[in-house]
């Protein structure tokens, strides 16, 4: 895995192309097909005021719904989320090294993920500018693109209006926003269909799966 070259977007955000190489892209899209089956499945989060996301989403480690996170899937099936694998952490631990390799921010030092949201974009698919701000911990967000290429926007931490900056995010992309960006606003205003790679396992669509650090304990 080789990061050819890194693009800070915002002070924390850091843009690193083609860093997932083939194999890798391969293995995590076999990993999100199993857990798409099940113990909860791959579905469309339905909103507080009755709105449905575009985007198909399956938790590991810790189960999102809005807003907060629980062990179980008290919105779905009631089943238990699959255990956040080691392998995991152990890949986010490699991308917040590759994307922070001059410097440090708040939470990189000991990068500890234990729960990731997969979501599923079909060419229609869309995501509103939002924060990701359920998490008791400000550690970075590690977000992975196989797929389709989407156009990426990333904001400011103050309000969803400009100033933003949009970027393409292809399959294999790397994108890590910590520190001052942590809280920055972000979304996904298009999906570029025909634009995946077959040979990732991965033919139409473009699967996001990010990293994120809750600070909660079953304590």
């Amino acid at each position: 895995m080789t990061a050819l070259f890194r693009t800070e977007l915002a002070p924390g955000a850091v843009h690193v192309p083609g860093w997932l190489d083939q194999d890798r892209q391969r293995d995590l899209v076999a990993a999100c097909r199993a857990w798409a089956t099940g113990p909860v499945p791959m579905r469309h989060t339905r909103l507080p005021l009755g709105g449905v996301m575009s985007v198909r989403t399956v938790c590991v480690g810790w189960h999102w719904q809005p807003y907060r996170y629980t062990r179980t899937a008290d919105d779905v099936n009631g089943a238990r989320v699959v255990d956040f694998p080691d392998w995991l952490g152990e890949l986010g631990r490699e991308a917040v090294a590759d994307a922070y390799q001059d410097g440090l921010v708040e939470g990189a030092a000991a990068y500890e993920p234990d729960t990731a949201l997969v979501n599923f974009y079909d060419g229609a698919a869309r995501m509103g500018m939002h924060q990701d701000k359920d998490e008791r911990s400000l550690a970075p967000v590690v977000s992975l693109s196989i797929g389709d290429t989407c156009v990426f926007r990333f904001g400011n931490p103050q309000n969803r209006n400009r100033p933003y900056t949009d970027v393409e995010l292809a399959s294999g992309d790397l994108f890590v926003f910590g520190g001052p960006s942590r809280l920055a606003y972000h979304g996904v205003p298009k999906v570029i269909p025909g634009t995946a790679d077959p040979a990732t396992g991965l033919r139409a669509g473009r699967l996001n799966i990010t990293l994120r650090t809750t600070g909660l304990s079953d304590r």
